[in-house]
């Protein structure tokens, strides 16, 4: 970093921070994600002026920019990104087997990585970083989409509790391509039984719910709920 930056060049990477915060917390925002334009600016933001900061408190009397290869110049990064740790892990949330968040921590790491280039005067860096990661979040979300991915249902049937309509239940669900694991029975007092079914199988987030199947049981059982979930533990 320069040994004694003027204002004209802290002001270019102030604004330049904030334009690449801006340019990923907008995107972010529009997706309806929990870091949006505001939080990314802030982050990246803070990132940047304390590196400014550090770059402006360095001794610089009687040396030159040679001399600072020799100094721990990594304790002040390393320190912001493990304070951004703590951010990005409030982010993640878990309710059962679905996992939400990680994309938005990980937004927020290289947030906070392309604010310390700016502030720290590598604005290539910081440009191209900037760019890598928009073309990451917006360009790869059509490849992401359409990656097949492990899939999971609880399927709950009406239908006589008896081994033969158990393994009937499976082997019509198998024909379609689907693996059905039996979990348990329900029944009520003078009410017929409600058999639970897991039902698995991977197809990717642009190929929609499998109608497919439900149309088939519907034919032959009285379909009481399919309940999807996101992932399955693996």
């Amino acid at each position: 970093m320069p040994l004694h930056p003027g204002w004209e060049e802290i002001a270019l990477r102030l604004f330049l921070t904030v334009v690449a915060g801006g340019i990923i917390g907008l995107d972010r925002g529009m997706r309806g994600h929990a870091a949006g334009l505001r939080t990314s600016i802030l982050v990246c933001l803070a990132a940047s002026v304390a590196m400014i900061q550090a770059n402006l408190l360095l001794p610089v009397s009687g040396k030159t920019a040679a001399s600072f290869g020799v100094m721990d110049l990594m304790r002040l990064p390393l320190g912001i990104l493990t304070g951004v740790g703590f951010i990005g892990a409030g982010t993640i949330l878990r309710r059962g087997d679905l996992v939400t968040g990680v994309t938005t921590a990980a937004t927020l790491w290289v947030l906070t990585v392309i604010g310390l280039c700016f502030g720290g005067g590598q604005i290539a860096l910081g440009v191209v970083a900037t760019v890598l990661s928009v073309l990451t979040i917006t360009g790869l979300q059509w490849l992401d989409v359409r990656i097949p991915r492990r899939q999971r249902a609880i399927l709950i049937l009406e239908s006589p509790a008896t081994a033969a309509a158990i393994q009937a239940v499976t082997e019509l669900i198998a024909t379609r391509g689907y693996l059905a694991r039996f979990c348990r029975e329900s029944r009520q007092r003078d009410a017929p039984a409600h058999l639970y079914f897991e039902i698995s199988w991977k197809q990717a987030e642009t190929d929609g719910p499998p109608i497919d199947l439900l149309d088939l049981l519907a034919r032959s059982y009285e379909v009481i709920s399919f309940e999807l979930a996101a992932e399955v533990p693996q």
